[in-house]
């Protein structure tokens, strides 16, 4: 097959885990094998990670930077997710290749506008400096906030919990587990604090007890979104900056047995 004609697309699994036997072509060897042949080599990666994770004890997530290392000819990836920017897509590369995708009228229909170029170059400028950009850009200072951290705001915001819900439910200080995201480490977990919050129902009620107590919490002026699981509702307090401003919202709490504080 010609060079004109076909191209091979490798595709990190970002968003979903294959396991058991299987196997992964590594991609020096598939650049090599598409240099003898005169085909372009792509690498989407799809979550954009522009720095090394495992510098803050994350897993590791592969970047642009070593794709373009192992031969490929063209990188595309998210400027979201990862990379923590406006949603957009970015394509790296070759420069002779790059030319040729400019030139296609798919590029003029799918450009983005000044205002997500504007916001991106802002996020990217902080990548000059790594260690400014994991204090600055939002998705990786969740990622890397300290556990101890988040413990302690949950210690802050336990005597708040409890004294509105009352009889209604028991809130406890709770070690719990981070899902990093589908679209980027999709099986990693990293460990994090929160509340957890067990209403006081008979057993053959809990469930709607739980429910109703998610539906409450969803519908304050800001939502709190928990997840149920073991017999509670859990408040991962990860991503969570303004705990003063969940408090002074937590009076319009509409849910039975509370109190009116």
């Amino acid at each position: 097959i010609g060079a004109k004609t076909a191209l091979v697309l490798k595709v990190h699994a970002s968003n979903y885990a294959i396991e058991g036997f299987t196997a992964s072509v590594a991609e020096d060897k598939l650049a090599a094998l598409c240099k003898a042949r005169n085909v372009p080599f792509v690498v989407d990666l799809g979550s954009g990670a522009l720095v090394d994770l495992q510098k803050f004890g994350l897993p590791h997530e592969p970047m642009p930077a070593d794709a373009l290392a192992n031969g490929a000819d063209i990188v595309t990836f998210s400027g979201d997710k990862l990379l923590g920017g406006p949603q957009a897509g970015i394509i790296v590369g070759r420069s002779a290749l790059l030319a040729k995708i400019k030139r296609n009228p798919l590029k003029r229909a799918l450009r983005v506008d000044k205002l997500t170029i504007a916001a991106l170059s802002a996020v990217l400028d902080l990548y000059a400096d790594p260690e400014r950009a994991a204090r600055s850009v939002p998705t990786l200072v969740m990622l890397t906030r300290p556990t101890a951290e988040i413990r302690s705001l949950a210690e802050r915001l336990q005597p708040a919990f409890a004294s509105k819900l009352g009889e209604a439910a028991t809130v406890s200080v709770i070690d719990c587990d981070s899902q990093i995201g589908s679209g980027a480490l999709p099986t990693q977990r990293i460990p994090s604090a929160g509340l957890g919050i067990r209403p006081r129902a008979p057993k053959r009620a809990s469930s709607a007890a739980l429910n109703g107590l998610a539906v409450a919490l969803r519908a304050l002026p800001i939502p709190v979104i928990g997840r149920i699981h073991d017999g509670q509702l859990i408040l991962d307090l990860r991503c969570l900056e303004d705990g003063a401003g969940l408090i002074a919202q937590l009076p319009q709490l509409v849910y039975p047995g509370a109190t009116d504080r």
